[in-house]
């Protein structure tokens, strides 16, 4: 269960910042579309938001696996 739930954190970490660069690059060019800045970016925030309650979950599992 651990080890699932270390590679699902892993892969939302990715997720998250995948999400992140693509915003960033889509600031960068000569004409950047607002409405898919906005779109990346509240999808940034979900991913990061489940990245966090994976994490504090696993925490959670660590700390009472003992």
């Amino acid at each position: 269960m651990i080890t699932i739930l270390t590679v699902l954190v892993a892969l939302a970490m990715l997720g998250t910042l995948g999400t992140l660069f693509a915003g960033m690059l889509g600031l960068t060019r000569s004409t950047p579309d607002p409405r898919r800045s906005n779109k990346l970016m509240q999808w940034r925030v979900l991913l990061q938001g489940i990245s966090l309650a994976l994490f504090a979950l696993l925490l959670y599992l660590l700390k009472n696996q003992s």
